[in-house]
């Protein structure tokens, strides 16, 4: 009886439900009205609000993937936009979000199914992640995803691209790159925490691509981003994967300088 119950023990490998969600577009993050508008106008309100996010997730596509919300993930939100918070809180939470996107990105890599024997001699059947991913960080934001990433994969391999707008025409342009020599046949995990206008992103995804990989093979990890920004990236690499845990006009710019205490 005990080893009939352990063989159907499930392997939780659990695929990341999509922003197509009715539940999680309604209780999708949003900003705070005063008290008084809120408790007059909330009934009033709240359809046009999820009526934008769908319309937000149609023009995007499902290359959009938001993680599933939480109050734990709205109240990390909050701390990382609060200007009040201190760098030590904003760190703190801002590696906890980081964590989950990048736990959900793994989910989003290739796995094949495995038998293992467990210390009590039952067979238990599972999965294990495909060999051939790697992460590339965006210099310097992307570069706080880093620890994020090898806290779940010890030894995966990580490149970098340095890429800054120049301050007249605010076109990216690349300075740095360098990337594990098959990069082309890897899986990546691209990691840029604020999608803004998504140029610098875009401007990556290029560099990539010049170097053999293929946008469909790119899993972009971010924070926050603005509906442009996912936008702008999907329309220029259709075939990209964007997980992020916010989509709002108002992005919080400021993550990169208060992360690194530069502000």
């Amino acid at each position: 009886m005990e080893a009939d119950l352990i063989e159907k023990m499930p392997c939780h490998n659990q695929q990341l439900n999509n922003s197509e969600s009715p539940e999680h577009a309604a209780k999708h993050v949003r900003f705070a009205r005063s008290s008084a508008a809120a408790e007059t106008r909330q009934d009033d309100t709240e359809p046009c609000e999820n009526q934008t996010m769908n319309d937000i997730h149609g023009q995007i596509g499902p290359q959009l993937k938001l993680l599933p919300l939480n109050d734990q993930i709205r109240e990390l939100q909050t701390i990382i936009r609060d200007k009040t918070t201190s760098r030590g809180d904003f760190v703190f939470c801002a590696d906890r979000l980081i964590r989950l996107v990048v736990e959900e990105g793994l989910n989003q890599l290739p796995y094949s199914e495995c038998t293992v024997t467990t210390p009590t001699g039952h067979k238990y059947e599972g999965v294990k992640f495909e060999k051939g991913n790697c992460g590339v960080s965006i210099m310097r934001s992307g570069e706080a995803m880093e620890q994020g990433l090898r806290d779940c994969c010890r030894s995966i391999r990580i490149g970098k691209i340095l890429i800054q707008s120049d301050e007249e025409t605010q076109k990216a342009k690349v300075y740095y790159a360098k990337f594990p020599p098959d990069i082309s046949r890897r899986k990546v995990l691209l990691m840029y925490p604020i999608l803004s206008t998504g140029n610098t992103v875009i401007e990556a995804v290029r560099v990539l691509n010049e170097h053999g990989l293929q946008a469909k093979h790119i899993i972009l990890l971010s924070l926050f981003s603005t509906p442009h920004g996912a936008r702008s990236i999907v329309e220029e690499f259709p075939d990209i994967t964007i997980l992020t845990t916010e989509v709002h006009a108002v992005a919080p710019t400021h993550f990169g300088q208060r992360y690194f205490g530069t502000d």
